[in-house]
């Protein structure tokens, strides 16, 4: 398989570019929107240049330090650099570095989407191109939003392309309901726009409808959970609700393609990613010339074994190969003890023995030589020196499942629950009807965090119940806002006066 970026090698494209120095300079040979979007082709490519801004260094892995570091699943190593130890002690300012990269790149897909908005529709293409090339740019410019709402709150809705530096400075929203006004008319072009056709490393119709819950959900729960500047927004939170509960459900009962994966192996096995499991998942494999193309994420997770090759055992007693890692992303006690005995989640996909090619010991974790359990969510046997195909998983069925169940809290929303608990082989739950609404999400909330470990998500579920500081010792005393926002970095602060 090919990575997008391989697809588009050698293109000399450049609309959709952000940044402030040179956007109004265009050299001789410079592709615009004048002289490049002249058929579907061409207009593919530039879709291709969006959802490759999705891989960036400076996008994908920083997703981990905000997701994972800041919260109870993960800590950082001792030496790793002082912008992600101030991830994980919470005192993030906005001078930090990671900060400014993960703020710049969701702004360079944002840009590089609303190249093609704008450039597709009125051409002349087939309304069948049109509309698939509209729809998945609708989707990705909600994606990159959505992140900078996560993570900033109220920071500036790109609406529009970015080609001369006097369109640089976008002023900020009024409030959080014209940012969710934007993304769910963005989303809901999208869901009209696309149909159901999987394709490894882009969005279709059930992406779409799948991000939209995921964004009703936040703004229920965090609206619900007194989030600051949630209260602005005006539909009800029981509204808010149904319709997680209405798009979520979509996807569980109104398409085929997609499906709950009874083994949890083939979730993270990385020759699978067109498994049923896989609704948005990144497009990187070791093939590529350049990371971001392949992916180097398995060297953040798994620890520093004196730089050997080691075995993992299986769960059917085979055999597994895999580089060792730097250690960055160091698994938690806490998040250990939120799996029960037995649970699947933990004794088949963390570990904490290695082995050699003979199946010999090599060491454990009690024994020192493993630093921390680690996930093998992100192994690759084929991996090429620092290179693997291991990808973000975006949006995987089993969330929706817990999405949905969280959003509708009634019987079918356990049938979705303990469907995930089944498959980890832990207790189900017989029935809702001795736990109030809030309990019965209270669990759902608790099953996320064992379900999508390691995958970017505890953060934004710790966000949007406004539970950071009851899980998170290092947020202690923090603000409201401190806790719910990142600051928008200062850097971009002061070239740009409407912020």
């Amino acid at each position: 398989m090919k990575t997008l970026n391989n697809i588009i090698f050698g293109l000399i494209f450049a609309i959709g570019l952000f940044s402030c120095q040179g956007l109004d300079i265009k050299p001789k040979g410079f592709y615009s929107d004048e002289n490049f979007f002249k058929t579907v082709e061409d207009a593919d490519a530039a879709l291709l240049y969006a959802y490759d801004a999705l891989t960036l260094v400076s996008y994908a892995p920083i997703t981990y330090y905000f997701g994972e570091l800041s919260t109870d699943n993960c800590t950082v190593k001792p030496d790793e650099g002082a912008d992600a130890q101030a991830i994980v002690n919470w005192d993030v300012t906005s001078q930090n570095e990671l900060l400014l990269q993960y703020y710049r790149s969701i702004y360079i897909a944002v840009n590089r989407a609303n190249a093609v908005i704008e450039n597709v529709e009125g051409r002349g293409f087939n309304k069948v191109d049109e509309n698939r090339l509209l729809g998945e740019a609708y989707f990705l410019r909600a994606w990159n939003h959505f992140n900078v709402v996560r993570a900033f709150g109220l920071a500036p809705m790109q609406r529009s392309l970015i080609d001369k530096l006097d369109e640089t400075n976008a002023t900020l929203p009024a409030n959080m309901q014209e940012v969710y006004s934007f993304l769910i008319e963005d989303l809901t072009k999208a869901i009209d726009y696309l149909n159901v056709n999987r394709s490894v490393g882009r969005a279709d119709k059930v992406a779409a409808q799948a991000l939209l819950a995921k964004i009703y959900l936040f703004a229920a729960t965090a609206k619900e959970s007194g989030v600051p500047k949630y209260a602005a927004l005006t539909e009800s939170v029981e509204n808010l609700y149904a319709k997680a509960a209405e798009y979520s459900g979509y996807v569980l009962n109104e398409q085929g393609e997609y499906s709950h994966d009874a083994s949890l192996q083939n979730i993270y096995n990385v020759e699978m990613p067109n498994g049923p499991e896989h609704i948005f998942i990144l497009s990187m494999d070791v093939s590529g010339t350049q990371e971001g193309d392949y992916s180097k994420l398995s060297k953040y997770f798994i620890p520093w074994i004196d730089g050997a090759a080691v075995y993992l055992k299986n769960a059917d007693d085979t055999y597994t190969i895999t580089h060792d890692g730097w250690s960055v992303f160091q698994t938690e006690g806490t998040l250990l003890q939120a799996f029960e005995s037995g649970d699947k989640r933990r004794t088949d996909l963390l570990v904490s023995e290695i082995f050699d090619e003979t199946g010999a010991s090599i060491g454990t974790v009690g024994n020192g030589v493993i630093a921390y359990e680690f996930t093998r969510k992100y192994v690759d046997p084929n991996y090429e020196g620092d290179k693997t195909s291991t990808r973000p998983y975006f949006i995987r069925y089993s969330d929706v499942q817990l999405m949905f169940a969280e959003a509708s809290a009634n019987a079918d929303g356990l049938a979705q629950y303990n469907q995930i608990r089944r498959r980890a082989g832990v207790s189900e739950l017989t029935s809702i009807g001795g736990l109030s609404t809030e309990e019965f999400r209270t669990l759902v909330i608790e099953e996320r965090q064992r379900e999508l470990a390691f995958e970017g998500d505890r953060l934004w579920d710790l966000r949007r119940k406004n539970i950071v500081q009851e899980k998170v010792i290092q947020a202690a005393g923090l603000s409201p806002e401190d806790v719910s926002f990142y600051p928008i970095p200062q850097r971009e602060i002061d070239l740009n006066p409407n912020i």
